[in-house]
């Protein structure tokens, strides 16, 4: 388990200014993104005993989060 928040602006260090651009621009992009922050954060207080969850729950919200970047990291791919 990690306790280090997956912040979009460190998985993605070159992309600041991009990721920026497209929040403002690009409604999909805008969405993906506070779903992102949003599963995020949960992830990260279930991990710190915030709020506390089960394992499958965890694996599930994991397996979100990944799939959120992936589609992320297409979209700053196509700029």
């Amino acid at each position: 388990m990690t306790n280090t928040p997956h912040e979009l602006h460190e998985e993605f260090p070159d992309k600041k200014q991009v990721i920026s651009e497209l929040k403002a621009s690009d409604g999909h992009f805008a969405r993906l993104f506070e779903e992102y922050h949003e599963i995020n954060r949960a992830i990260h207080r279930a991990e710190i005993n915030v709020e506390p969850t089960d394992d499958l729950h965890m694996m599930e919200m994991r397996k979100e989060r990944m799939v959120l970047k992936d589609e992320i990291a297409k979209c700053l791919a196509d700029v």
